[in-house]
């Protein structure tokens, strides 16, 4: 399992560099190959490389993704080691120890009859041209299990918020800051409204977060700026609460006179509902037990995963399956070596029990 995680972990695959994504894809492919007995399908969509096994009639779909958010060249800053236990390196927790331990789980079974088996590569990206894949095949299927690394402690993900993602833009008139300032109308001025306006739809200590992120203005230090911009990152527990914030997103109005705004984005992910994935968790509960692999937390987390968009089409989801360990998108990011055939059983076992008939 090691060697297969060096393996991916040196083929970096950041999400925007579509080449370096076709060239981890296929050593993604490589690896499957050699665990699976077969290659999988190659789907290229709007660039982007996506693979897929399918094998007799899909009835369980697994999805994970082999695009990272490290630029290329990350490496030599965080390199690749496993030292005391722990292996380190770009994208190793998030998520290519659980593209690891789902070739693994998949080798060990009798039979991969109704497996269907989902690598994208561009879910850090929101999902943009893997969405469809992932919707059609999750409505064919009667469950999916996501290999998204696991929250604290290695807890199951058992809900997700949905996301929504804007940017704002407000357009102004440029003036002379010094000499007539009055005849210009100020984008930055009215940007800050606008935040304000913004940040103020999240629920105090509630479950609804909207949180302006990117944000600018202006094109020289005395220049009254025509352009403004912030982007905004908005999560929400049900869909009720997400078209309450895209509602409230498209009614924002300019307050001084002279600025326009333009609106762009809306929902990206639908919210992960705890019902989708209670029968599965409960499932997953049994086998850790019959395997001796101790008790099973499952929890809410407010970041976004494919897992939205299958549970989004009815499919029951299970998510948090992969790696064991902490640290996503960070310096710190490492994997638990001694979880990893830990999970790899668990997930084994989970899939043999779905097609078995017992969840």
């Amino acid at each position: 399992m090691l060697d297969d995680l060096e393996t991916l972990v040196l083929r970096e695959s950041f999400s925007s560099d579509h080449a370096a994504v076709a060239a981890s894809a296929g050593v993604v492919a490589e690896v499957g190959a050699r665990h699976l007995g077969t290659g999988p399908e190659t789907l290229v969509v709007d660039g982007v490389t996506h693979l897929r096994w399918s094998f007799g009639t899909p009835r369980v779909l697994l999805l994970a993704h082999h695009d990272t958010v490290w630029p290329i060249g990350s490496l030599r800053e965080h390199p690749w080691s496993v030292v005391d236990g722990v292996a380190r390196g770009p994208g190793v927790f998030d998520m290519k120890a659980g593209l690891v331990q789902l070739f693994h789980a998949l080798r060990s079974l009798p039979s991969l009859d109704g497996v269907c088996v989902l690598v994208t590569g561009d879910e850090e990206l929101g999902s943009r041209t893997s969405r469809t894949l992932i919707e059609e095949a999750a409505r064919a299927c009667e469950a999916a299990l996501v290999l998204e690394a696991s929250a604290d402690g290695g807890a199951l993900k058992v809900a997700r918020k949905g996301v929504s993602n804007y940017r704002l833009a407000v357009h102004g008139l440029a003036a002379h800051a010094g000499l007539e300032p009055q005849k210009g109308a100020n984008a930055g001025v009215e940007l800050a409204h606008q935040i304000l306006a913004i940040a103020a739809m999240s629920d105090a200590n509630g479950p609804t977060t909207v949180t302006p992120t990117l944000m600018g203005a202006g094109t020289s230090v005395n220049t009254v700026p025509a352009e403004a911009f912030v982007a905004v990152d908005a999560r929400a527990a049900d869909r009720a609460a997400q078209e309450a914030v895209d509602a409230r997103m498209r009614a924002l109005t300019p307050r001084l006179p002279g600025t326009r705004l333009e609106l762009r984005g809306g929902p990206n992910r639908p919210p992960m509902d705890p019902a989708s994935s209670a029968a599965l968790f409960k499932l997953a509960e049994h086998v850790a037990d019959e395997l001796g692999l101790g008790p099973l937390r499952g929890v809410a987390v407010g970041g976004g995963s494919d897992g939205n968009f299958s549970a989004g089409v009815g499919c029951p989801t299970l998510d948090g399956l992969g790696a064991v360990g902490g640290g996503a998108h960070a310096a710190h990011e490492h994997v638990i070596v001694e979880e990893m055939p830990r999970r790899s059983a668990l997930l084994a076992g989970l899939v043999e029990a779905i097609l078995a008939g017992r969840g």
